[in-house]
């Protein structure tokens, strides 16, 4: 009953006006909402209707009783098929425990990862930034670049390798 009631509290004309649709899609919407009137009316209609067969009126119109008193009786001996499916409910139900414990144990991996990014980002946002370092603290930092810069002026290599592959030689003469 509540849903009647909100239905009629809606206005479509102003939910098709404020979306902005177009007048196919308006067509559309109210083409559907006449086919979904016209289902819950024959629901309804069905749903008011007895169920239960009338044997005595199929026996005065039909000449064949012995129609009628079979179906009558397949009817009444009619039982729905049960199916064991507590061996089905069991495999869900450990699938589901596997499928929990994996989300737990993901959760930590990721709460771990979410730690370990905050306290990255906290570095940075700490840092100094980089027109204010110097040597000193990238060598501090790194002290394998300190290594290798004095290895190259040991060996009297003026040149990084690679540097002019990648940004070219700017010498004039």
């Amino acid at each position: 009953m509540a849903s009647k009631t909100a239905a009629v509290a809606v206005d479509f004309a102003r939910i098709y006006s404020s979306l902005g649709l177009g007048k196919e899609t308006i067509a559309a919407v109210q083409a559907f909402r006449k086919r979904h009137a016209d289902a819950q009316r024959l629901s309804n209609q069905y749903g008011s209707q007895p169920t239960t067969v009338d044997f005595a009126h199929y026996r005065s119109v039909l000449k064949n009783k012995a129609i009628v008193d079979e179906a009558e009786k397949l009817l009444k001996d009619f039982k729905p098929v049960t199916y064991d499916v507590s061996s089905t409910v069991k495999a869900i139900e450990a699938f589901e425990a596997k499928a929990v414990a994996k989300a737990k144990e993901t959760e930590q991996k990721i709460d771990v990862e979410l730690k370990e990014l905050q306290a990255t980002l906290a570095n940075i946002e700490d840092a100094r930034p980089f027109d204010q370092l110097t040597t000193e603290d990238v060598a501090k930092a790194h002290p394998r670049i300190a290594e290798a810069v004095e290895t190259m002026l040991k060996k009297g290599k003026w040149t990084v390798p690679g540097y002019k592959e990648k940004f070219g030689d700017l010498n004039v003469m």
